[in-house]
């Protein structure tokens, strides 16, 4: 049998270490000797032997604050050994590697997988107190170890080396330690350009020394647990102090 189907580039690609790895540009392949975590879901095939165990959110501390919410990362443990295909949507996939010391503060919906050594809180996202209903609350990761995100398109990434403005529903990803804020559209002559569909209009401000991960799409409010972002503006001023 022929095709262009069976070229090189569609094969499945080997490695001699174990981990998370592109396959291609829409299709994680973790190379399984242990285990990792993943977006419950995003399995989309397996060679060897694996368990898949649904986690939640990662404990009752964090499947609290999703509830609330409306963030966390619905998680499974991937777990033995062979091979285990993720994706999400046909969305982009992009590799993060994270070393001691570092922080990501990352979108929830976002998060396709990472290793089992890093950690991660849901976090109220700095200066935003009850402004904006575009995505209150965050994922903070830390530790050492890799981690898949997803974006819809190609992202570009900011060096937050002057004042840098982001659609909140458009910010993937940024350094933890950059200072955030949250601003009305028309404050920055921007009502009239920034088209919502979800009520009140609002931009995103970085400052500091790190980057911010924009995709060229906007994602609906709320998080990936599915809560409506109403939800996360009612539940903001109970959180502030549980969660800042």
């Amino acid at each position: 049998m022929r095709s262009d189907l069976f070229s090189a580039e569609n094969l499945e690609k080997e490695s001699a270490q174990p981990g998370l790895r592109l396959q291609n540009s829409k299709l994680l392949k973790a190379e399984l000797n242990g285990e990792f975590m993943a977006r419950t879901g995003s399995m989309v095939a397996y060679q060897g032997q694996v368990q898949f165990e649904a986690l939640g959110s990662g404990g009752l501390g964090k499947f609290l604050k999703q509830k609330l919410t409306g963030e966390g990362v619905p998680l499974m443990r991937v777990s033995g050994r062979g091979d285990v295909f993720l994706a999400e949507a046909a969305a982009d996939i992009h590799l993060i590697d994270l070393e001691q010391g570092d922080a990501l503060s990352i979108n929830g919906a976002n998060v396709l997988a990472f290793d089992s050594t890093l950690q991660y809180d849901i976090k109220m996202v700095q200066g935003a107190g009850m402004m904006s209903n575009a995505g209150l609350f965050n994922c903070v990761f830390t530790g050492y170890g890799r981690i898949a995100v997803t974006t819809k398109g190609t992202p570009v990434v900011l060096t937050v080396d002057q004042p840098t403005y982001v659609d909140p529903q458009a910010a993937i990803c940024w350094s933890a330690n950059l200072q955030t804020g949250y601003h009305r559209a028309e404050q920055l002559g921007l009502g009239t350009l920034m088209g919502r569909t979800t009520g009140e209009r609002f931009t995103m401000s970085f400052a500091g020394q790190g980057f911010v991960v924009v995709q060229p799409s906007e994602e609906p409010p709320g998080g990936l647990a599915g809560a409506g972002a109403g939800q996360q503006q009612q539940q903001g001023g109970l959180l502030g102090g549980l969660l800042g």
